[in-house]
């Protein structure tokens, strides 16, 4: 797991981190069910103190991406799918709606748009 963290940052680093994992279960790099470093692994890998990670994982918990099972460890939660499909589609509409814009602002009537769409689409 690959984590940056940049102390010149207006952010906390335990936000840094739980934004970061956030991401990468929403991209799908964390699978459901996934085991995640401990608490105190992640803390040494990263050099922060172990306090630091507790808040993120406590955050990332909360928020339905991780599950703790009693002495068995910390996993990337199964549950939360519908909530990283739901993220991930106002993503889409947020993109979208810049692109639409850009379009309009340039003169692009709505079929050629559609058929841009079409050829990226077909590309990935």
């Amino acid at each position: 797991m690959e984590i940056i963290l940049s102390n010149a940052s207006d952010r906390p680093i335990y936000e840094q981190i739980t934004s970061q994992i956030k991401e990468m279960i929403m991209k799908g790099s964390l699978k459901p069910g996934e085991p995640m470093p401990s608490m105190r692994k992640l803390a040494k890998d990263l050099h922060v103190s172990v306090i630091t990670t507790q808040r993120a994982y406590d955050d990332l918990s909360r928020d339905g991406f991780i599950v703790t099972v009693p002495a068995k460890g910390t996993f990337v939660s199964t549950q939360n799918q519908d909530f990283i499909k739901e993220e991930n589609l106002r993503r889409i509409e947020k993109l979208l709606s810049d692109a639409a814009a850009l379009g309009r602002e340039n003169g692009l009537s709505l079929e050629e748009l559609k058929a841009t769409l079409e050829v990226v689409y077909e590309d990935e």
